[in-house]
């Protein structure tokens, strides 16, 4: 009786285990069920995000001149935060009573880390402040955050008469809706014209009373003084509050201060100025919007952007489609009340199409492979190796999932990369099972160790191919800057692909042959033939 085969390396060994194990279809469909739950829940964006750490120092000294801001604050700022490691250039800006430093690391600096180095910086230096200066600011650079994911503008309807100051009132309660989205981060508006009280003054009334505009600002100013409540207890224990009321209510109250006497004869702020309610008439920026109407632009309108971005390391697919579906239910209020919006920017659907295209084009290739190996191998072969693709990509995405990273355009682009190197062992062992199907010597051989035997007797090789380029990808793990952290993805995923690769084509290639492949029915009496005539040439002799 025949010994059966006994592998020697680990890719015979993993044949052999999972030939006939029960387990090995269910472990073939689980893994391809968590690669497709970890592609779905698995937070997709763009482009990656790159560490970028930095910050601003702002001092300020009440009256000092913007040369002595440079020489005792910017300048020895400058100097002390020079020593912080990693930093890569510093710029200062001296103004009358403040200066301000702005600090950026390389990128790739840890940005915790940049930010409390520079806190600790600054705050271990405040005694070589001079005397009067007030508390520094400490600003860090918050990039995971400020670039927004959706915006949105919001204008006027065609016919409606809504003003500026109601349209940003609205669009107000609608930033503090949106907000309230989960993993919504930061929320701003451009382009709105707050409500407040505008004063012109007449200068040739103020002439005539012979007031300056000092006084007129000096009396403005007592209005706007906040009186705090006085705060205390009795001895009973009761809470004693003592408040005044706020002493402005109306345009009246603004008309009616008293600025001044003359002759005897109080001078009201109306003797001198004109004063209205409104928006702020003083702040010259406006946002405007173009937009097409029966195939022509039509007049731009004024408008009011909202801004969202989402927290680090969230899915702008999801967040973008919940603002979305949430302006969606407001549009018809909004629209009651005059108002219409524009989505003028959707990460989350750029985000989306990038990586829908790459996977497209993932899956173009996968089968451009399938239909070679049908004509170079056969397609039960050209099946077999097709499958272990999706195996592998899913074992891939699983791990960037666990590893907390994002699917995005360079993520798919190391999968394409690699996608030539995955089916390279499945292709080694699929080939050499063929060979060895067709192989007169297997003529007396159980299919079970012929299959052992071939996936063994190329594990080595295959082994240390694979290792060979791995070993190639690791030092773009070491890539500084820019270039670093965009590469970042492809030393991350491509060895974890080729070593999944490995393990997939030693276990489901040599299963899946068992099931799909067969000796080829004329092996055996081909071989009876040929030895037949080798015995007829020697009786002839």
């Amino acid at each position: 009786m025949q010994k059966s085969y006994n592998p020697k390396d680990v890719a015979g060994k993993l044949a052999k285990g999972f030939l006939h194990n029960p387990l090995t279809s269910l472990l073939g469909v689980f893994l391809l069920l968590v690669g497709y739950i970890a592609l779905e829940v698995t937070p997709r964006e763009e482009d990656p995000q790159i560490e970028i750490s930095g910050g601003a120092v702002m001092v300020v000294l009440p009256g000092a001149t913007p040369k002595q801001i440079d020489n005792i604050i910017v300048k020895p700022l400058e100097r002390r935060i020079k020593e912080i490691k990693g930093v890569e250039y510093i710029y200062g800006i001296a103004a009358k009573n403040v200066g301000i430093v702005n600090v950026v690391y390389y990128i790739g600096e840890n940005r915790e880390s940049s930010n409390l180095k520079l806190y600790d910086k600054v705050m271990q230096n405040m005694d070589k402040l001079p005397k009067g200066t007030m508390q520094p600011i400490v600003k860090p650079f918050d990039i995971d955050i400020d670039i927004p994911i959706v915006t949105v503008a919001f204008y006027p309807k065609d016919g409606s008469n809504i003003s500026q100051v109601v349209l940003y009132k609205k669009v107000k309660y609608i930033q503090n809706e949106l907000n309230r989205i989960k993993n919504v981060a930061k929320t701003t508006l451009k382009g709105e014209k707050k409500e407040q009280y505008n004063i012109q003054v007449d200068l040739k009334k103020l002439s005539g009373f012979h007031l300056s505009m000092g006084q007129i600002v000096k009396s403005l100013k007592s209005l706007a003084v906040d009186v705090p409540d006085v705060k205390d207890r009795t001895k009973d224990g009761k809470l004693v509050l003592f408040g005044v009321k706020n002493a402005i209510e109306s345009i009246r109250d603004v008309q009616n201060l008293i600025i001044a006497q003359y002759m005897g004869s109080p001078i009201y702020l109306r003797d001198v100025a004109d004063v209205q309610i409104g928006e702020n008439i003083q702040d010259f920026r406006s946002a405007e919007i173009l937009y097409r109407k029966n195939g022509k632009f039509d007049k731009s309108k004024k408008q009011i952007t909202l801004t969202l971005s989402k927290l680090k390391g969230t899915n702008a697919v999801v967040i973008a489609d919940k603002i979305q579906e949430r302006l969606n239910e407001l549009k018809s209020e909004l629209s009651n009340e005059g108002i219409r919006f524009k989505i003028t920017r959707n990460y989350g659907v750029r985000a989306d199409e990038a990586v829908n295209e790459l996977v497209f084009h993932l899956l173009i290739s996968i089968v451009i492979i399938a239909l070679l190996l049908v004509f170079v191998l056969g397609w039960r072969e050209s099946l077999i190796v097709t499958f272990t693709v999706p195996a592998i990509l899913a074992v891939t995405i699983f791990v960037a999932f666990m590893t907390g990273q994002t699917i995005n355009r360079i993520t798919l682009f190391a999968f394409l990369l690699s996608l030539g190197l995955l089916v390279d062992a499945a292709i080694i062992v699929i080939e050499n099972i063929h060979r060895h199907l067709h192989d007169h010597s297997s003529v007396n051989k159980d299919m079970d160790e012929i299959l052992i035997e071939a996936t063994d007797e190329i594990g080595a090789p295959t082994n240390v191919a694979t290792l060979a380029i791995i070993l190639t990808m690791v030092p773009m793990a070491f890539v500084g800057q820019m270039m670093g952290q965009f590469m970042k993805p492809i030393p991350q995923n491509v060895p974890v692909a080729l070593f999944a690769s490995l393990v997939v084509a030693y276990i489901f290639t040599p299963y899946l042959s068992r099931k799909l492949l067969k000796k080829p029915k004329l092996h055996h009496h081909e071989h009876h033939f040929q030895k037949d005539a080798l015995e007829s040439k020697k009786d002839e002799k």
